[in-house]
């Protein structure tokens, strides 16, 4: 029987060549019947892959061929279905774009990647050493490094969550000069994969930070360990079909947008021009949901 995986990676190193990566990727992923996101920038590679699980293992083991990928640390989530061919019904189409950052915070130049990733980033913590660290130490502060609705639906007990739409917005918010009270406590920096807190980390330093860490693997790996025993609360936004991945045990902390509801559900605004994501429960989402058109669903 056939069974739908989901893929997530990331790898930092230096890449002469992005072009050509971005060709042998999108052939390697359309023979496959792949689908998802992949990014190549010089930096390195960045990817979401949905398919067959056998599929998702060639590629794996054909990627991780290529001398600068050996050292890739993949995760690995359910995913919901397959179509008649094999294909991921949790990602509509491929994309496989080169572009300038891994991760679009504007900074290309301000990012140096080596053999071992970034240079200069936070220190990498295992979910255990997070742990570990957040008990022994009551100064800790945990730091989004995803944008405000995300942390909406899921969040570490007690985090700073900037005020951010999207990676973009994150140098203005550390230069506002609003989080200089934190400059001298540990930071732990966290995202759902770890990619963005790989560049996230190194800008904090060099705005002043003088203490910061990054969770190795993200939140997904976190919840791999702990799930809901945890520092964690409410379930975690992913950027598939699923919208939401759930953590058994878990008990929703967002509230939907428009009544209020304890709801993790997530709905994409009916402006074809607006890319935001909603927290919107399962009555309010029976009707298209918009941004600047909050209010409750009308009773049956």
């Amino acid at each position: 029987m056939s069974v739908a995986k989901i893929l997530l990676f990331y790898r930092f190193v230096p890449l002469a060549d992005p072009e050509a990566v971005k060709l042998w990727q999108l052939e390697l992923c359309t023979r496959l019947k792949l689908r998802g996101r992949v990014i190549v920038a010089p930096h390195g590679i960045n990817a979401t892959l949905g398919g067959e699980l056998d599929a998702c293992k060639a590629y794996l083991r054909a990627t991780k061929q290529y001398g600068p990928f050996r050292e890739l640390d993949e995760k690995w989530s359910e995913g919901t279905s397959l179509d008649d061919e094999g294909r991921s019904l949790d990602f509509p189409r491929l994309s496989v774009k080169t572009r300038p950052e891994l991760v679009a915070f504007g900074t290309p130049g301000d990012v140096v990647v080596g053999p071992e990733g970034v240079v200069g980033g936070g220190e990498r913590l295992t979910p255990e050493q997070v742990d570990d660290l957040a008990s022994s130490n009551a100064e800790v502060v945990f730091f989004d490094g995803r944008n405000r609705v995300e942390a909406e639906v899921g969040r570490f007990d007690g985090a700073v969550v900037p005020d951010v739409d999207n990676t973009h917005d994150f140098l203005a918010e550390l230069d506002s000069g609003k989080y200089d009270h934190l400059k001298d406590r540990p930071i732990v920096t966290y995202c759902t994969g770890g990619v963005r807190c790989e560049v996230l980390s190194k800008l904090m330093k060099d705005r002043g930070f003088a203490e910061v860490y990054q969770l190795h693997g993200g939140v997904a790996r976190y919840l791999e360990r702990f799930g809901s025993s945890s520092l964690w609360k409410g379930d975690l936004a992913v950027f598939d079909g699923r919208e939401v991945m759930q953590v058994p045990g878990s008990t929703p902390i967002g509230t939907c947008h428009a009544c209020g509801a304890p709801t993790s559900r997530l709905q994409n605004c009916a402006d074809l021009s607006c890319r935001s994501r909603l927290v919107t429960c399962d009555r309010c989402g029976e009707r298209p949901v918009d941004c600047n058109a909050h209010g409750p669903a009308p009773t049956q």
